[in-house]
């Protein structure tokens, strides 16, 4: 699902950090909510677990596949799959919490995770470490601590920014695979050239040539990677962040990141390489079907997108993110949780453990999700495991799974308290420079007092 500017759909992202204050879905009773509720209800099946998820339609598929297969290895066990589209999905959740039936097993964006885990209803992982060893074998930023001995959840599964291309609109207009090593990753006027390079208008000029026309244009090269993920990525790249380094003070003006944000809007405005939000669309398409079409000819966007781009047999490349000072991607993702009232918290624990290993799912090497093991980057009998070489692009492995585990900065949403109300004075910031409101140092400047007021810390990034 991809993040733009100007669109009114929910993003990934956008789910990701939804907070916990929203409020009851308007007309669902407690009789619909007790029917949609986990086996918290009372009456509720022994061995009967309910696993809460959203997600594209290729998603659902494998979500449901694999829940399916679950209950077929683990006899006595029921999963029963709940789907909720990503747009009402924090609604939902709330609702079921307030109706006392939550499901067994959820995705839960971050900020709503942190507020339901301080309210005691989540369950706390942490007592379990000893006897789930495998609990403890995960890469450290996958973790969601929020206080001593306090453990709310892993991710769903790694997640990563990654540069995705059409591969035909690359030999079409002349260009070579985008790099695929850290060591030679793009410059930024590199990353800038090859999309003036792809961008073409309906009489295939280029915006550096004469006679060009912005308002006719048939292929372009890029989206203005303003989305919260890929923009931290770049952010980093320069040497920049959006706090500092405990989360008690803004960062985003500073000079390094006030380069990054006006570099990123001229992609619009002043290369023409990427579409201004009209362009773009209320409802823009996925990112699968923007390179498809060849409406771009590259995005930046999360290894999640993999499954909607094999599935749909789109003719696309990897390659690392374009760099400035060095060569960095975010790395972060959904949290995975257990609520606190599950009637069967060991078989809970079981199927948690089970749904983010490739060794027992197919969501890993059909492009979905990346492991949260270190041993799945490391060791390339593990890797072979989810990373197929008929199924994925040449080069994943440099391009993807060692970035992830060299080169990965974990994502600052993921760790900032009071992520809901920050952002709802900084994504609007973030928009007005995608639509040219004004100069990103000015935007920042105002946006400045606003953001500092709300700034609680950051959460623990490792057991205390």
């Amino acid at each position: 699902m991809t993040e733009q500017i100007g669109s009114t759909r929910t993003s990934r992202r956008q789910l990701l950090r939804a907070g916990g204050a929203t409020a009851l879905a308007a007309g669902l009773g407690p009789a619909a909510l007790a029917a949609c509720g986990g086996s918290g209800d009372a009456g509720g099946d022994s061995g009967r677990l309910t696993f809460m998820y959203w997600g594209s339609a290729f998603e659902k598929k494998a979500i449901d596949e694999m829940l399916k297969q679950y209950a077929g290895e683990h006899k006595g066990t029921k999963v029963d799959p709940m789907y909720v589209p990503v747009a009402n999905y924090p609604t939902k959740v709330s609702s079921l919490v307030a109706a006392n039936t939550p499901p067994d097993l959820a995705y839960l964006g971050t900020a709503q995770m942190y507020d339901l885990a301080q309210k005691g209803l989540i369950l706390n992982l942490f007592p379990y470490l000893d006897k789930y060893p495998a609990l403890k074998d995960r890469l450290p930023s996958s973790y969601f601590w929020y206080g001593k001995d306090k453990l709310a959840a892993n991710q769903l599964a790694m997640g990563v920014q990654i540069l995705y291309y059409n591969t035909d609109a690359f030999k079409a207009a002349g260009l070579d695979a985008a790099p695929f090593t850290a060591a030679t990753a793009w410059s930024w006027d590199d990353f800038v050239q090859a999309a003036d390079k792809l961008t073409v208008d309906q009489n295939g000029k280029h915006p550096s040539e004469d006679g060009f026309d912005a308002g006719q244009v048939k292929q372009f090269g890029t989206i203005a990677p303003f989305g919260s993920a890929p923009l931290y990525s770049l952010l980093r790249s320069n040497g920049a962040d959006m706090v500092n380094a405990d989360g008690t003070k803004f960062a985003l003006d500073s000079a390094a990141a006030i380069d990054v944000l006006k570099k990123v809007q001229d992609l619009i405005y002043v290369h023409r390489v990427a579409p201004t939000p009209a362009q773009l669309g209320k409802n823009a398409p996925t990112t699968a079907v923007q390179l498809q079409t060849k409406r771009v000819g590259m995005v930046i966007d999360g290894n999640w997108q993999m499954l909607d781009l094999m599935e749909g047999k789109v003719p696309f490349g990897v390659a690392v993110l374009p760099k400035f000072q060095e060569p960095l991607t975010m790395t972060g993702g959904a949290a995975g949780v257990i609520f606190a009232k599950t009637k069967h918290p060991e078989q809970a624990i079981e199927l948690y453990l089970y749904y983010n290993d490739p060794e027992h799912v197919d969501l890993f090497k059909d492009g979905l999700w990346a492991p949260l093991q270190k041993k799945y980057y490391t060791e390339q009998s593990e890797i072979d495991k989810w990373v197929l070489k008929d199924q994925y692009p040449p080069n994943f492995r440099t391009a993807v799974v060692d970035t992830t585990l060299k080169n990965g900065v974990t994502d600052w949403g993921q760790q900032i308290k009071n992520a809901e109300r920050i952002h709802q004075v900084l994504d609007p910031a973030i928009e007005q420079i995608s639509l040219n409101k004004g100069a990103p140092v000015d935007i920042v400047k105002a946006l400045k007092p606003k953001m500092q007021a709300l700034l609680q810390g950051k959460w623990p990034s490792q057991a205390l």
